[in-house]
């Protein structure tokens, strides 16, 4: 099977594509700048790549930023009904504008701060006389905590707003949630939450983003937060993506979906090898797609389960990290038959674990 890459050419694309070719037959990192999209022609031949029609992909995973928002919806659109991609034309339009993320997390009823969209100059400085401070306020699009404001007062709220109103466009006002400049972010791919992040704010500043100054930390995230960071995610109709969330007084709440998610630092914080998980689940969807029957897990066990009297059978596979736990695979689980509750001894040492009944 063959697979690319559409992306900026960051250093987490070139991960991913390294990743990518350890599952797929043939692997491409193309430059999103070297697209163009021929409207009119037949579906699936309207995309150019250097000025050629692309080749046909079985898996090609799009991802940029803001400004190519337009043209990775065009690529998905184009590319969708022949190739498997993990991310919906109109995410990458709703994703890149914080007014429409708001509104489909709504729709889908996902907690967020209290959030305002307000038109014009006129109607946000009549809406300051309701609001509790601090607040912040948002324009509608912008990443790396770009285009995020904070008010303490009613005074630097309306400076801000009468700098705003020059752009002519709506933009947001949000409830300040207090959680001492940190954040959470929820690295989703599929149905799960592969790594997640504490991230917070450089010296002096309200935003926990890592590319405002901010410092990521492993953590652990609780069946709540993990529910509704894959909740958010499957709103937005992106099965690949980072949640940003806020640990607020009365749970978790979202306040930002990134779909096209940079590796590098939550990598670093959590030493979790995410690109092998984005190319493994891209794999396993594209076989799907594609119709290829894969074993089920049953078929897999009853190959590697051993009969009673034969020795024991090694595993060679990877294992996942939550915060400083050691989660095992299903299969060393269901081999073991050890089941919860019960009484373990456990042998550690550098390089070695060993888990077996008391």
């Amino acid at each position: 099977m063959k697979a690319a890459i559409i992306s900026l050419g960051s250093t987490s694309s070139q991960w991913i594509a390294e990743a990518l070719k350890r599952c797929f037959d043939e692997v491409e990192n193309l430059s999103l700048k070297d697209i163009e999209i021929e409207i009119g022609a037949q579906t699936g031949k309207g995309v150019l790549y250097k000025g050629k029609p692309l080749k046909q992909y079985d898996c090609v995973y799009a991802k940029g930023s803001f400004r190519y928002s337009t043209l990775l919806r065009a690529i998905t659109t184009q590319l969708k009904k022949t190739t498997y991609m993990p991310t919906e034309e109109q995410a990458f339009t709703r994703a890149h504008d914080k007014l429409l993320t708001h509104l489909k997390l709504q729709e889908h009823g996902v907690p967020m701060p209290k959030t305002y969209i307000v038109p014009s100059a006129e109607s946000a400085k009549k809406l300051l006389k309701k609001v509790t401070y601090p607040i912040i306020i948002k324009m509608p699009s912008g990443t790396h905590g770009k285009g995020v404001m904070f008010a303490d007062s009613s005074e630097s709220a309306i400076t801000m707003i009468d700098t705003l109103a020059l752009l002519k466009q709506p933009f947001l006002i949000q409830e300040y949630v207090e959680t001492e400049g940190k954040d959470i972010r929820a690295f989703v791919v599929g149905e799960k939450v592969v790594a997640a992040m504490q991230r917070s704010a450089g010296k002096g500043d309200k935003r926990a983003n890592l590319h405002s100054g901010g410092e990521g930390t492993p953590i652990f995230l609780e069946d709540p937060e993990r529910k509704i960071a894959i909740q958010a995610a499957q709103a937005m109709q992106a099965e690949i993506c980072g949640v940003d969330m806020l640990k607020g007084p009365k749970g978790p709440l979202v306040i930002e979906i990134n779909i096209s998610p940079g590796l590098q630092g939550i990598t670093k914080a959590t030493k979790i090898n995410i690109a092998e998980k984005i190319a493994s689940y891209l794999y396993k969807k594209t076989r799907e797609f594609k119709g290829i029957k894969t074993k089920t897990v049953t078929e897999e066990l009853k190959e590697l389960i051993p009969e009673e009297n034969q020795p024991e059978k090694e595993l060679i596979t990877t294992i996942d990290f939550r915060g400083e736990r050691i989660l095992l695979p299903k299969l060393a689980t269901t081999l073991s038959k050890i089941k919860e509750g019960e009484e373990i001894i456990i042998n550690a040492k550098k390089g070695k674990i060993e888990v077996k009944k008391k």
